[in-house]
Parts: structure tokens; sequence; C-alpha cells
């Protein structure tokens, strides 16, 4: 399914009837042939978006999957790149893929939802994995990511603007919450990926109560909708800087 070298129907349903964790396990090692990767348009435009407003030293990407996140941070931090993820599949792919001889990279198992770090970080990045969170588990994940910034570190990811009802895209992503809803309804353990529920009126909101300065900027590669409004924008998040500083490190 997807490509030759993708996950078969078969293997997308046992995926899809077990947890997350063990979903992505089963996954990993056809998963940068889906369609859930994230793709590689976003990632460069994210990465030269970044570029403009660092050097930064040390950079995490929170759910990291097989890294492709992680060749981000590679290219705009200086010092140090972790990726954190609670697959160990597909950490597993993300170490065999990532360049051989980089020592400025390390991978951690670990829950984004209790990160195993202190305040060592100027950038978190994160790429298409929000729609594995319930709305009422945003506080404690921007609550965690708040706290491994250094203070003036920054929270950057990417936002896609929502389908219009007139759209196919809209109907399509509909009915793939809705069934996801019935299927969570009537099977344990629940998958949870919902397209639809990560809203940025609803993120900035508490990424504010986490204690972030919250701003956004449209990605130009990606250009306007109709109505003049950015088809991508990347969400800045900062943690104040305490010495008042502008948070940009180098």
């Amino acid at each position: 399914m997807f490509s030759p070298e993708g996950p078969s129907l078969r293997e997308l349903a046992v995926q899809a009837l077990s947890s997350v964790e063990r979903g992505y396990d089963l996954l990993a090692p056809k998963f940068d042939h889906t369609p859930f990767r994230t793709p590689d348009s976003v990632l460069h435009a994210v990465a030269a978006a970044l570029a403009r407003t660092g050097p930064y030293d040390d950079g995490l990407d929170l759910c990291c999957g097989t890294g492709a996140g992680v060749e981000v941070l590679a290219k705009v931090c200086r010092r140090s790149v972790t990726g954190v993820d609670f697959s160990a599949g597909m950490l597993d792919v993300a170490r065999r893929r990532a360049p051989a001889g980089e020592p400025r990279v390390a991978w951690v198992r670990a829950d984004a939802r209790a990160l195993p770090f202190a305040p060592a970080f100027d950038l978190v990045v994160s790429f298409g994995a929000f729609g594995h969170f319930l709305p009422r588990e945003l506080p404690g994940l921007f609550a965690q990511v708040h706290s491994v910034l250094r203070p003036g570190g920054c929270f950057a990811f990417p936002v896609v603007a929502p389908p219009r009802p007139t759209d196919l895209a809209y109907w399509m992503l509909l009915g793939f919450d809705t069934v996801m809803r019935v299927r969570n309804a009537v099977w344990r353990p629940p998958f949870v990926m919902y397209y639809r529920a990560f809203r940025l009126g609803e993120v900035r909101a508490e990424l504010d109560r986490a204690g972030f300065e919250v701003g956004h900027q449209a990605l130009p590669e990606f250009g306007l909708r109709s109505d003049g409004s950015p088809r991508v924008r990347m969400v800045v998040a900062r943690r104040p800087d305490q010495a008042g500083g502008s948070g940009r490190r180098g």
C-alpha cells in the first residue's frame, strides 16, 4: 500500500488494532514509505526558517520517529541533537539511518508526557506527532517542553491550514477521525490518532497557559490560500528569557 516498499493493507490493519506504541513498533521498518512521514518540503522549509533565527546550541526532536526532524536540527544546532520517542522500533530505524560517525546525535526512549531531561535545550521541534495526544493532554505536554528548554529557548513546529468544507480533504479527515473514534469506543487498547483535534487557536491558548510567548510565521515556500492566509505556518513558542535576552543563542 502507498508504494511497493510501504506497508500492506493487512499490516496497517494490525497496526490500527494495536496500541500507539506497539503499532509504531510494527510500522517502523516501512514508515518512511508512507504518507505519515512529514514531507521533505515541510522539513526543508522549517530548517530554512530556523536558520534565519539561529544558530542554536542544543536541540531536541520531540516524538522523533525515524529521525527526519533530527536532520533539521543537525542543520541549525552547533553542539548536540537529541531524538526522543516512546517507540523502540522507530528509534531502531532512526539509529540505523543516521549518518555514520555523527557524534552529536543521541537517541532516547521516553514518553513525551514525562521527559527525562533537565532544562538542557535551546530548541525543541516536533513534526506530525500532535494527533497522538488528546486535547486534555496538551497542557501537560507543553509544560514538559517548557521544563526542558533553557530560558529564552524556542519550541517550533509547523501547522498546515485546515481544509475547508468545500475541499475533499476536509471530508476525508472528518471520516478518518470518525472511524478512529468508533474504533476506540469498541476496541482496547486505544489508538489515539486524530487529525482534526489540533487547532491553532486552542494550541496557542494552551501554550500561553504553559508560560510561553507565542508567535508564528508563514512558511513562504507554500504560498497563500485564496483569502490571503498562509497555507503553512511555523508556530514559534519561546520560554521567556529571565535575563531579558532575545532567546537566540550564539
